[in-house]
C-alpha cells in the first residue's frame, strides 16, 4: 500500500547550476520512471522570490512583508506530490531530480489530522 509524500525542493537562491539541457534530460526521465512506477502526482515549480509575500499574526496585527526574506538561505523552488510504499522509496526515487545535484529536498510524508481519524464505534 503506498502513502502520500510531500517533496520540498529548495536550492540556491539564483538558480541551478545545471546547464538547461542536463536539467531538462534530468527532470523529464525523472518524470517519465514516476509516470511508469505511478508514483508521481501533482508538482510545479514556483516565482522566484521578488514575487513572494510572507503572511503573519503577530499580536493581533496582521503582517504581509515582500520577499526575498533575508532569513531563507535556500529558496523554496517547487514541490512535487508522489506515492511510495515508503519514505526510502520515495527519496531513492527523488535522488534521480535535478534539485538533487542543484539544491536539496525535504520529503514529508503526508499524514491525517487527528480529527479527521476514522471514529471508533
Amino acid at each position: 500500500m503506498t502513502s502520500p509524500y510531500l517533496v520540498i525542493h529548495m536550492t540556491d537562491a539564483q538558480g541551478t547550476a545545471l546547464p538547461e539541457s542536463e536539467d531538462r534530460q534530468k527532470l523529464d526521465a525523472w518524470a517519465e520512471r514516476g509516470n511508469q512506477a505511478g508514483m508521481l502526482g501533482p508538482g510545479a515549480p514556483v516565482a522566484g522570490p521578488e514575487q513572494a509575500k510572507s503572511v503573519a499574526i503577530r499580536d493581533g496585527a496582521l503582517l504581509i512583508t515582500d520577499g526575498p526574506f533575508p532569513e531563507f538561505k535556500e529558496w523554496f523552488a517547487g514541490y512535487d506530490l508522489i506515492e511510495a510504499d515508503s519514505i526510502d522509496q520515495a527519496a531513492a526515487y527523488m535522488a534521480v531530480h535535478p534539485t538533487a545535484v542543484a539544491g536539496r529536498m525535504y520529503i514529508l510524508p503526508i499524514v491525517t489530522l487527528p480529527w479527521e481519524q476514522p471514529q471508533e464505534a
